[in-house]
């Protein structure tokens, strides 16, 4: 028989493997941000003081770090796991509020108008209420969820600070964030005193420098399950017998300074003075 010089074995017809899903997140939230930032030189537009494409870019990157690591964790979970129902469900339910919270962001920066708290009409504030605040509510309950699986996984390639810096900072993520922003979602904007026009704020984050802002205990909440991780596995390397008793001591510290710097907030004091 003759076989052509181009012709195909078999094997490799093979479907190639599937890139996880939430790989496949993390790319798409970084291709996000890139675009935006590359479109910001050529828009002119601002809504309250800010180019229009910054908040989605600030989204996107959000986005990046949060799936970036639930994949990071995924590698190191058993195969069983991986495929189970409750880790498959809960990333597409993840997966599709990522993709609803981005699409009106970037909508609404290219009309020029803002996302969050935008109430001017019954169309916006439904998108408000339930697209933005249904899908941080997804979002922030998947993260707890992911972390009780992880916890769960006997097999996983997870050293003991590791699994508990995953299983309480992404407990501590989703507690704290839904106090937060629970708080956060009932007022008019992130400022709990009066911020003036032009007032000084941070550089990037535009959190204010005159006045009790909430965005930074926000912050914190949301990077409590990069945090804690990268703690105990730290532990893990250089005091292991001693790795899961620190973490849970480290994440009681960050939960404490988390809560000192949302009543610093509420307060009407700035975190860092301009």
């Amino acid at each position: 028989m003759i076989s052509l010089p181009f012709s195909t074995p078999t094997a490799s017809l093979a479907p190639a493997a599937r890139v996880p899903l939430f790989q496949a997140l993390t790319a798409l939230a970084l291709a996000l941000s890139l675009l935006c930032l590359l479109w910001m030189p050529f828009e002119a537009r601002q809504i309250a003081g800010v180019p229009v494409f910054l908040k989605p870019m600030k989204f996107a990157i959000s986005f990046a770090a949060l799936f970036g690591t639930l994949a990071l964790v995924e590698t190191r979970l058993t195969v069983r796991t991986r495929q189970g129902w409750a880790w498959r469900l809960t990333g597409l339910v993840m997966a599709a509020a990522f993709l609803a919270e981005m699409a009106w962001l970037i909508w609404q920066a290219a009309r020029g108008e803002a996302s969050h708290f935008n109430l001017s009409t019954p169309f916006h504030a439904f998108m408000y209420r339930s697209v933005m605040g249904g899908g941080a509510l997804a979002l922030v309950f998947g993260i707890g969820i992911i972390g009780w699986i992880a916890r769960r996984d006997e097999g996983a390639r997870l050293g003991p600070g590791l699994r508990e810096g995953i299983w309480l900072g992404f407990l501590a993520s989703s507690i704290l964030t839904l106090v937060i922003a629970g708080k956060l979602s009932t007022g008019t904007g992130p400022f709990t005193g009066i911020h003036p026009p032009g007032a000084p704020v941070l550089p990037f984050f535009g959190w204010s420098g005159v006045t009790g802002d909430l965005r930074p205990a926000h912050f914190l909440s949301l990077h409590a399950m990069q945090v804690l991780p990268l703690v105990g596995l730290w532990r893990d390397r250089t005091s292991p017998a001693r790795a899961r008793g620190f973490t849970r001591l480290a994440a009681l510290v960050y939960a404490v300074l988390t809560l000192a710097v949302f009543a610093q907030a509420l307060a009407g004091w700035p975190l860092i003075v301009l």
